[in-house]
């Protein structure tokens, strides 16, 4: 096991190139599954869950290869089972996104439970629902079962705009006979990249980027090359990072279009940036000051489905509330858990009213004290490597597994900034 020691108090400068989209990368390797040929992805971030799901893929009987550094070849051709078997699905939560492949390709698939973080209640109510509503029979025993003779298109409203559910929708959807049209579906840019995909590999969907997607079915899905966009939440992670070290630096290969809602959120904190094509830079010298709402109210950052301002950020922007003048209220509103991490910026010395599972009020600024800490998840562990790279003295976090299974090399990547990280063993 590995942790990362930390040095706080000094400045990030430099550039950094975002990684590609991690929860595209997530959808999109198991969607590869459902060709006739291989398919290539590029811009795969080096990741703990992306190396699992590659292992899944293999598992199935899938061949998969290394082409370079963040390219994967996967051929689907020699597969022989449609059972993700348990050691493997118990480690990612992203693991479900196998079954609507496996559906779509075999007719069945068998599912343990997914793993993932332990951030809240994360139901799968809505997958079943249309998976029923496409026509398959659902049964639970322990693990889920699928069977389908024949997927048929149909009208489906998801009663949630649940991300891996709209993605195990539409991969289902895109070899069933017939139309399909899903409605309140998730909208996010990782849920784009992977309609992007499937229509390179042959499928015909429209609409993509609203929340009513239209399938019409094909019979068969061909190889492809397609490359994933970048991480719009490792670039939120970065700047947050330079506002509150007081820093500076370029993030490269950004897209403009996934930052409107996070340019609101952090400008409300006092921190803007400045955009030339694909190039992001946060300049030295943050306001770091809230700005109240109308008639001097306590402003709100609280999440919501796409566009709305992304919840895996909500960890990021309390940490960066705690360095900014004036309170705010972070209101988190879809994982009851995932706030209770604040008690450990408490304990180094931030000013946090945890209201409920889901509010907190942020009073800054404060002056943090480095601390021992465990990373409880991907977005949580990333907050407080920024929350100790901000803090006097040395902070040392543990179980940093949960936060290489979503940055990649973040340290290496840190250090090169001038951050000082070491990542050890222990």
């Amino acid at each position: 096991m590995y942790q990362y020691r930390i040095e706080g108090g000094h400045p990030v400068r430099g550039t950094v190139t975002a990684s590609g989209n991690k929860n595209a990368a997530l959808a999109c390797i198991p969607a590869s599954l459902m060709a006739t040929a291989p398919v290539t992805l590029k811009n795969i971030p080096e990741i703990e869950d992306v190396l699992v799901m590659l292992d899944i893929c293999r598992a199935l009987g899938a061949g998969v290869d290394r082409l370079d550094k963040n390219s994967w070849k996967i051929d689907p051709k020699g597969m022989s089972s449609s059972d993700v078997p348990g050691s493997l699905s118990a480690k990612v939560r992203a693991s479900i996104l196998f079954a609507g492949p496996l559906l779509a390709r075999f007719g069945s698939v068998s599912l343990p439970p997914p793993g993932g973080d332990v951030i809240g209640r994360r139901r799968l109510d809505t997958h079943l629902l249309a998976f029923e509503q496409l026509g398959a029979r659902v049964e639970i025993d322990g693990a889920f079962r699928f069977t389908a003779n024949k997927l048929k298109g149909s009208d489906i409203f998801l009663d949630e705009a649940s991300v891996t559910a709209t993605e195990n929708a539409l991969m289902a959807a895109a070899l069933a006979e017939g139309t399909t049209i899903l409605r309140n579906a998730a909208s996010e840019p990782h849920v784009q990249d992977l309609c992007r995909l499937l229509n390179a590999m042959g499928a015909d969907i429209q609409g993509i980027g609203s929340n009513i997607l239209t399938v019409h079915g094909v019979k068969e899905l061909s190889g492809a090359e397609f490359s994933i966009g970048p991480d719009f939440m490792e670039v939120g992670s970065f700047i947050g990072l330079a506002a509150v070290t007081r820093g500076e630096i370029a993030i490269e290969g950004i897209e403009p279009d996934d930052l409107r809602m996070m340019r609101l959120a952090f400008g409300r904190l006092g921190i803007s940036w400045s955009i030339e094509g694909r190039r992001l830079t946060v300049h030295a010298g943050q306001a770091m000051k809230v700005v109240p709402d109308l008639g001097g109210m306590i402003p709100k950052i609280d999440d919501a489905p796409w566009p709305g301002f992304p919840p895996d950020l909500t960890s990021i922007m309390t940490v960066v509330a705690t360095q900014t003048e004036g309170a705010v209220l972070i209101h988190e509103k879809m994982f009851e858990s995932r706030m209770f991490f604040v008690d450990k910026l408490i304990g180094m010395g931030a000013r946090i009213v945890l209201c409920d599972p889901h509010r907190a009020v942020v009073s800054g600024p404060s002056r943090l004290r480095g601390s021992d800490l465990v990373s409880p998840d991907v977005r949580a562990g990333m907050a407080m490597v920024i929350a100790a790279l901000c803090a006097e003295g040395t902070s040392v976090i543990k179980n940093v597994y949960q936060i290489e299974r979503g940055y990649e090399r973040i340290s290496e990547r840190l250090a090169l900034l001038g951050a000082r990280i070491e990542r050890i063993e222990g």
